[in-house]
């Protein structure tokens, strides 16, 4: 997560802004989550968020099986699900387009996320993190995520989340950090 006075602070201009980016970047391990956060970060310009219409599916079309787009509620765990790629599918074992969040399987996993979009939405800014067994079923899993906030009439109020989840077996994740260890 980035700093809320890099990105937020109209005060500390484009370079802190860039460097607090970089420092964003560094932490995201997968190859795709770079991809979508480079493209958000292109779609930004001079705002602190891309609107909603600034973002073509077309132009990321490879990273569709893991996208989301959630239409913020007041009450986050209120939000629903807008659109949600084929991989969530599989995750969640069913189709959620149009769930809210309350609504999705979570366990006990449920309180970590509605803190997570609580986040992205207060700090108007990207989150990303990684978490053992998005939910009950899919115990060996291990998802890594970014949300992306996004305006809908230009200004710097989160009205919708752009996330994308990335999952592997918690085997294979093994793996990963030993080779780069």
């Amino acid at each position: 997560m980035v700093s809320g006075e890099a990105a937020g602070d109209s005060g500390t201009g484009r370079q802190s802004e860039m460097s607090a980016w970089d420092s964003f970047r560094a932490q995201l391990v997968i190859p795709e989550h770079r991809l979508l956060f480079e493209y958000w970060l292109s779609r930004c310009g001079t705002r602190a968020m891309p609107c909603r219409s600034d973002i073509k599916p077309s132009e990321i079309a490879k990273l569709l099986p893991g996208i989301s787009l959630i239409d913020i509620a007041e009450d986050i765990s209120k939000s629903r699900v807008r659109l949600a790629g084929t991989k969530l599918r599989e995750i969640h074992d069913r189709e959620i387009t149009g769930e809210t969040i309350e609504a999705l399987d979570w366990g006990d996993k449920r309180d970590y996320w509605l803190a997570a979009y609580h986040r992205t939405v207060e700090q108007a800014e990207p989150t990303q993190g990684v978490l053992k067994a998005p939910r009950f079923s899919k115990e060996h899993m291990v998802q890594y995520w970014l949300r992306l906030p996004l305006t809908c009439n230009g200004g710097d109020h989160t009205a919708m989340i752009l996330g994308h989840d990335y999952f592997v077996p918690a085997l294979q994740n093994q793996h990963r950090e030993r080779r780069i260890a």
